[in-house]
């Protein structure tokens, strides 16, 4: 039999057509070159993107976190201020009570009194609720409100001389500033 070869071409023709389909596979060659190129440049772009979603994610996560943090804190002052609240409402009667006992002439009259002071300061202390501003404590802003000042060499200086009204504090809460006065202040 008498077979072609199909791979060589015979006639000028053939020989033209060979080198037209031969010059598509250069280009590809050349085209796939230039984008083997371009690879890395395009991978280190990738890389660089990523790195930018990871760190809009990581700042996304932290501030999620500190909200979640803000709104949990807001939640417990939420409930601490109501607490102090309702406790602040029933201050003024406590006071009133305490300078009732202090003008009574009468010995059973004083007597009541003071059963109703130490349970009132028992149920005061179940609450976790703690008075402060005593007469010969050390003055302090962050829990007293001086009112006023005095000179008393028999007192310290920034030393309580009296106390016009107790305070009271919840923990590190302070639902009333004491007002006192003040001896020797520098």
């Amino acid at each position: 039999m008498d077979e072609k070869r199909t791979d060589v071409p015979e006639t000028e023709l053939e020989k033209e057509e060979a080198v037209s389909l031969e010059e598509p596979k250069k280009e590809k060659k050349s085209k796939a070159a230039d984008e083997a190129k371009k690879l890395p440049e395009e991978l280190e772009k990738a890389k660089e993107e990523l790195e930018e979603m990871k760190r809009k994610y990581l700042v996304m996560l932290a501030e999620y976190d500190n909200f979640r943090k803000r709104a949990q804190k807001e939640r417990e002052g939420a409930y601490s201020d109501a607490y102090a609240d309702a406790i602040t409402a029933l201050l003024p009667v406590f006071d009133n009570i305490e300078r009732a006992n202090t003008f009574t002439g009468t010995d059973g009259i004083a007597e009541g009194l003071n059963m109703i002071i130490n349970q009132f300061k028992g149920s005061l202390a179940g609450l976790g609720i703690e008075s402060f501003g005593e007469v010969g404590e050390d003055f302090d802003p962050n829990f007293h409100n001086a009112i006023m000042q005095t000179e008393d060499e028999s007192l310290g200086e920034n030393v309580i001389a009296e106390v016009f009204q107790k305070g009271y504090k919840r923990g590190d809460k302070i639902i009333r500033f004491a007002m006192v006065k003040v001896a020797n202040c520098g």
